[in-house]
């Protein structure tokens, strides 16, 4: 017989850490680890929108990442786990500075402001970049109130916004969607 996948363990508001700890399904760590499972299946939209061989095989590797972040938000942090949990590395944050860079390199230069937009997968990009500053933020406030979040979480997830933010605008400029000028109004 399969397993099902609804347990029902849930019903009451509750879910488990990885350690066994019962918490509120409204705890900030419930709520960052959720966040990045969110940021994952963005990047996995961004990845389906994208026409880059390269910048999916990055975006897979980061997709990754993400796991493993989410994977260690989601353990107790007052319990010994018994089983492999992937870490972070300081190599997964120059990846994607080594990836910016390389696209800056070709980007003209920035003036203006400019507004998500020009093709769904700039679109696409530029949520996801939304999405993860909203994880970083929910990262924050957990090392801020419970502590014990791994400093190269926070530092992946401030890059990673970045690195977003470069590949929308570096898929526009590959496609010939023109940036879309954010032109105050006076």
């Amino acid at each position: 017989m399969a397993m099902k996948i609804y347990t029902k363990t849930g019903d009451t508001g509750k879910t488990s850490l990885i350690g066994g700890t019962k918490v509120l399904k409204s705890d900030p760590r419930i709520d960052a680890y959720g966040t990045i499972d969110e940021l994952n299946s963005s990047i996995g939209l961004v990845s389906d929108f994208c026409n880059d061989q390269h910048a999916k095989n990055i975006l897979k590797e980061i997709q990754d990442r993400l796991f493993t972040i989410g994977s260690e938000l989601a353990c107790d942090p007052n319990k010994k786990i018994n089983m492999p949990i992937p870490d972070l590395h300081e190599s997964d944050i120059e990846l994607l500075e080594k990836e910016m860079d390389q696209m800056d390199a070709e980007l003209p230069r920035m003036k203006n402001f400019i507004l998500p937009g020009g093709l769904p997968s700039v679109s696409f990009m530029h949520v996801a970049r939304c999405v993860c500053r909203r994880a970083e933020r929910c990262s924050v406030n957990l090392q801020e109130n419970e502590g014990n979040v791994n400093p190269l979480i926070i530092k992946y997830l401030n890059r990673l916004s970045d690195y977003l933010f470069m590949l929308a605008r570096y898929t526009g400029m590959k496609n010939n969607a023109p940036e879309i000028i954010w032109k105050a109004r006076v």
